[in-house]
């Protein structure tokens, strides 16, 4: 029996739902992650650039290299396991390592990324952690090292996933350009548990700075959309002036309205990722599913306190840059609808004027034709007497009597032939 035919894409479409599957990770265990991005056009980057930049760095180790157009790659670089990611605007290199080192959260594990090739990344560091797991048997031990770990002030600390593991971070650059994290894993967590965490703590850390930088765009174009605001306030209270032209009114408003488009074209990608990203921050604390440790703030607490804020700010911008566009655009009809009006009544101004003008040449006219039967008249008539000339001699009757009886009937014909003229013409 020959099998059915499959799409092209059937197994390739499959495949990508298992390609980036969660790394394992022991207790006690580290990682160092890092996650770049260009500054300009991330999302028209040459990908190509940034695998060869992957194979620079797997050279060093002699492992295997990916495959040709590769987006994922997870594989073994001397003592250490790497995983890397290319997504749509930056790409993650995650490096994993058992055991920790004597002093917390030592600089030394991202030392596995070689600084020549670190100088030669196709882009810029958007964020870089450090991760230290411990084993946990006695949560009393937490708290001493969190204190000297962590800032108190912006430190967020919870039980997760069933009380198995303890997550913490105070989120702020130490000395060496890191964020840290750590984590605490009861005996009986499975290394795939805690690589899960691990992981979702990155991309955390990662969609929240990604999505910061929407933020980052909104304070750049504040005092521009203050100035357009205040323009197109001034020019909507100014269509009510009669002493100005409205079409100087319009042609500023369509400056404004192209402006506010052009703002609106630059930052449309921006804002739309920055909303994908907090969708993708707030879904990866949630499937955390925290709990309170020893009555300190969550995850989900310190976002809602330092992040949702930032959030809601690039929102109502969006908002506030998409109403300015619409005022702009209605003012613009309001003042296309004056304009219009103006045109008509100067349209029915001129019409009325011309109904004048064409009464007054009809008249004219009239008066013109009056004249006409007379001019005719006398040329016709002076015709008339040249015609009856033999009359005059054969009769001996004086021209004056033959003028006197042809004057009135010439005259009669002329204006005759004039009105038939006329009424044939209309």
């Amino acid at each position: 029996m020959t099998p059915i035919e499959d799409h092209p894409l059937r197994y390739s479409l499959v495949n990508e739902l298992h390609a980036r599957p969660f790394p394992s990770m022991k207790a006690p265990g580290r990682a160092a992650y890092l996650a770049i991005k260009p500054a300009q056009n991330a999302a028209e980057r040459d990908r190509d650039a940034e695998r060869a930049h992957l194979i620079d760095l797997l050279d060093r180790f002699g492992a295997s290299h990916p495959q040709p157009g590769a987006t994922h790659y997870f594989g073994q670089i001397g003592k250490y396991m790497l995983k890397w990611e290319s997504h749509t605007e930056f790409v993650t290199y995650t490096i994993i390592g058992d055991g920790v080192a004597e002093r917390p959260f030592d600089a030394a594990t991202f030392e596995v990324f070689p600084q020549d090739w670190l100088n030669a990344a196709p882009g810029t560091r958007i964020t870089s952690a450090l991760i230290r797991v411990e084993p946990l048997t006695d949560d009393r031990q937490i708290e001493p090292k969190i204190e000297d770990w962590f800032v108190p002030e912006s430190l967020a600390i919870s039980r997760v996933l069933e009380d198995e593991l303890v997550i913490a971070s105070d989120f702020r650059i130490d000395p060496k350009g890191h964020m840290r994290f750590a984590i605490f894993a009861r005996p009986e967590t499975g290394e795939r548990r805690i690589g899960r965490v691990m992981q979702r703590l990155c991309e955390i850390e990662t969609y929240k700075s990604m999505s910061m930088l929407g933020l980052a765009r909104v304070r750049d174009m504040g005092p521009t959309m203050n100035q357009l605001e205040d323009r197109l306030t001034k020019l909507v209270q100014g269509m009510a002036d009669e002493a100005i032209q409205p079409a100087e009114t319009l042609h500023q408003l369509l400056e404004v309205s192209a402006q506010l488009e052009g703002l609106i074209a630059r930052s449309s990608f921006r804002f739309g990722a920055t909303t994908a990203y907090e969708l993708i921050v707030n879904q990866r604390i949630e499937v955390l599913r925290e709990e309170r440790f020893e009555g300190r703030q969550t995850f989900a607490e310190f976002m809602l306190r330092r992040y949702d804020p930032a959030m809601r700010t690039v929102k109502s911008s969006e908002v506030r840059l998409k109403a300015m566009s619409d005022r702009a655009i209605r003012a613009g009809d309001l003042l296309r609808t004056r304009v219009d009006v103006e045109r008509s009544a100067q349209n029915q101004a001129l019409l009325t004027s011309m109904d004048r003008r064409s009464d007054l040449q009809l008249r004219l006219q009239k008066t013109v034709e009056g004249l006409s039967v007379v001019a005719i008249s006398y040329y016709a008539l002076n015709l008339v007497l040249y015609m009856l000339g033999p009359i005059e001699k054969a009769f001996d009757i004086p021209k004056y009597y033959i003028a006197a009886a042809a004057t009135p009937v010439v005259v009669l014909a002329v204006w005759l032939m004039l009105r038939r003229i006329h009424k044939h013409m209309e």
